[in-house]
């Protein structure tokens, strides 16, 4: 099986970039492309305690977007600089269904993830779980430490 795009979703934690040293080396020998996703939580579908007005919601995903867009761009300037190509994503929504529709809409042939996520509090994240359980293709989930 050709390997030619794989994804790695982060949330920016240390965390995440544990399996940045396997997505290097799964590209440099695939020749692959990387893609390189961050999704924002969507803020309206919480309760809030008082009024929230919609364009007040759309200042916060508007800052955390453009904020999301940096770090990527830093992150892949410097971790995956001698890789061939990254092309770099930012979705709003559910982080394991966004993860799924991103391997479907982008054609992605694997996904190199940390096991859990930085709000994770067990060994293997419910992301992590959902996305290996649901993916059409092969995910690679990188063990983290408990304290990590």
């Amino acid at each position: 099986m050709p390997v030619k795009k794989i994804l790695w979703p982060t949330d920016f934690s240390d965390r995440a970039e544990k399996a940045l040293p396997y997505v290097n080396s799964l590209t440099r020998k695939y020749d692959a492309e990387i893609h390189v996703l961050y999704v924002i939580e969507d803020l309206t579908v919480h309760k809030w305690y008082g009024e929230f007005e919609p364009e007040h919601i759309a200042k916060i995903r508007e800052w955390e977007e453009n904020t999301a867009r940096k770090r990527l761009e830093e992150t892949c300037s410097t971790y995956l600089d001698g890789c061939p190509l990254y092309i770099k994503h930012v979705a709003v929504g559910d982080p394991a269904q966004e993860i799924l529709k991103c391997i479907e809409r982008e054609g992605v042939d694997m996904v190199v993830m940390a096991s859990r996520g930085a709000e994770g509090h067990f060994s293997f994240g419910s992301v992590a779980e959902r996305v290996v359980k649901n993916a059409a293709v092969p995910v690679v989930t990188i063990p983290v430490n408990a304290g990590a």
